[in-house]
């Protein structure tokens, strides 16, 4: 029996198990039962870690609070101090996840294959996540080693001399196998405390295709997360879980940006909003994540009852906790009792030795790598888009592309801005250098080691690629390489938002072909591009990273690209 396959079975067993020894006292002692009051919970949750082992810096390792004023925050260590001291505070507890704690990652985890973060989440006590769209970067296959444990099929043990896997289950109550329907991932897990069982239901984003590589991802599918959790609600209620949270990896934009890490500042109708209030009553409390904000809200239920809806702020600088009082004769959250709150993850506490250790182990055995110079910058480069959607780092690394491809035959690339993860810093935080960049660095921008493909697309395909920049959902604007360039209209209707397209000064010919360099996510038609997968000739280049690196080796004191490749009118 597969690992998957046990922990579903595990779960079951448990539930049942529970609704037979609590079902049994309850029946011969009620008054008694009733009389030992109600238990309570402390849930801590953690969402969109993405490996960040180290405090993370720059504006990423901040807090704004409500009065403007920072808070440094973050850190494996740290975070791993605060949850001890957040369970010291009551009797009961469970360390759960929102999903993305993997996947784009910096260097320190992501050079093994997130191995490091694992072992950070066992050693916290993680006892159940959902999955998020970057569990799935390097494909279903690779989630189920990580899960299972095992060494890498092609990188082998490099960490460590074994990997055991995750000691907690990761869910995907909405994804299933693409051939049989059956769960891809265990659908739900159950903690039981104080002889309370609780019920975790874990999702994904049912838009998980379109944000990774559809080559990883071809034996699975995923499903509406509405209807997956009221499913599993429903199962976990009729074997006697009356207790359930819904862990998802989708969340809310906020509608401003102040108000501090308790503020709800988002609209009713965000996607994370809808599943809140959306979702069966039967749910008690709602994590979300993927967005990397931070609000705490109280949303109706469909029976108008509330329940929170939270998310803490990315890369580890906050935790999400929400104390529930359960019942003990109905074994159901008494929700007018429900407290949440967004904890900072403050760097004023005593980092924990005991993961300190294995994020110093992974410290050293990538430091000669990560500490290469691989160029040099004469500013910051950042990824941040203007009002056109270009970025400076964006283009940066377009150009690097075409220039890596040129042999391909290539004469413009795009690259998606979803995979510029960090900026590029002048200033020198660890000694290498104001204006040095290390590998380190540079893989942090780009870490998912995509794999560049040039393919054929005539001028009409390219005009289609660009118009999918923009839908009702999301405005997605590729970033350009130097001689591309456009004009877009906010107020135009879709489909016809693109015009004045020239290359190199020339107009683009709807009949002629053009050799476009995109990177393998693009190529299999991911973040919605569909018009990528139309391309002929397809030629394999090399790791998108190799050319952002030769590209930065050969321009020493590179400076920021001129965003005007791009025009906005509305």
């Amino acid at each position: 029996m597969s690992s998957f396959r046990r922990l579903s079975v595990l779960a079951i067993t448990a539930a049942a198990a529970t609704v037979i020894t609590a079902t049994g006292p309850a029946q011969a002692d009620s008054q008694a039962l009733r009389g030992r009051g109600a238990v309570d919970v402390r849930l801590i949750g953690i969402n969109d870690l993405h490996g960040n082992l180290e405090p993370p810096t720059g504006s990423s390792g901040r807090v704004v609070l409500a009065d403007g004023t920072t808070v440094d925050a973050g850190g494996a260590a740290y975070n791993a101090t605060h949850i001890k001291n957040l369970q010291k505070e009551v009797k009961n507890s469970v360390v759960v996840g929102q999903g993305d704690l993997i996947g784009a990652s910096p260097l320190v985890s992501a050079l093994y294959h997130d191995e490091p973060t694992i072992e950070v989440l066992n050693k916290v006590g993680m006892d159940t996540t959902a999955a998020g769209n970057h569990e799935f970067d390097e494909g279903y296959k690779e989630l189920l080693r990580v899960q299972r444990g095992g060494c890498h099929p092609k990188d082998g043990c490099q960490f460590r001399d074994s990997y055991p896997g995750a000691h907690f289950p990761i869910l995907g109550a909405n994804v299933t196998k693409t051939k049989t329907g059956l769960p891809a991932l265990p659908p739900f897990w159950v903690e039981i405390r104080d002889g309370m069982p609780i019920g975790f239901i874990g999702m994904p984003l049912k838009d998980v295709p379109i944000l990774v590589d559809p080559n990883g991802i071809k034996e699975i599918q995923f499903g509406d997360e509405v209807k997956a959790a009221n499913k599993y609600a429903n199962f976990l209620d009729a074997i006697g879980v009356k207790s359930i949270v819904l862990l998802v990896h989708q969340g809310d934009q906020v509608t401003s940006p102040g108000g501090g890490p308790n503020a709800c500042n988002v609209a009713a109708q965000n996607p994370g909003s809808y599943i809140a209030a959306n979702v069966s009553p039967k749910i008690d409390a709602v994590f979300s994540g993927h967005s990397h904000q931070h609000y705490n809200c109280v949303v109706k239920d469909p029976a108008g009852n509330p329940r929170p809806f939270i998310e803490g702020l990315a890369f580890g600088r906050e935790l999400s906790v929400v104390d529930l009082k359960i019942d003990r004769r109905t074994r159901d959250v008494i929700r007018s009792e429900t407290k949440a709150d967004n904890k900072i993850v403050t760097r004023t506490v005593t980092p924990d030795p005991d993961v300190q250790a294995t994020i110093d182990l992974a410290k050293q055995k990538v430091g000669p790598i990560a500490s290469k110079p691989v160029g040099s910058i004469a500013e910051d480069i950042v990824k941040l888009q203007n009002a056109a959607g270009e970025s400076p780092l964006g283009n940066l690394i377009a150009d690097s592309q075409l220039e890596a491809t040129k042999n391909n035959g290539a004469v413009l690339a795009l690259m998606n801005p979803g995979g510029v993860r960090k900026d590029l810093v002048y200033k020198s935080n660890k000694g290498e250098g104001d204006g040095v960049v290390t590998f380190e660095e540079a893989a942090d921008v780009q870490p998912f080691g995509n794999i560049l493909q040039t393919v054929t697309l005539t001028g009409t395909q390219l005009k289609n690629v660009l118009e999918q920049q923009f839908t009702a959902a999301r405005t997605f604007v590729l970033q350009p390489s130097a001689g591309l360039k456009y004009t877009w209209s906010a107020s135009a209707a879709f489909g016809s938002k693109v015009s004045g397209i020239t290359l190199n000064g020339v107009a683009v010919d709807p009949n002629a072909t053009y050799r476009v360099t995109i990177n393998s996510f693009l190529q299999g038609g991911g973040d919605g591009f569909s018009e990528f997968t139309k391309g002929t000739n397809v030629t394999g280049g090399g790791i998108d990273l190799d050319a952002f690196t030769g590209w930065l080796g050969a321009h020493p004191g590179q400076k920021a690209p001129a965003t005007d490749r791009i025009t906005r009118v509305s």
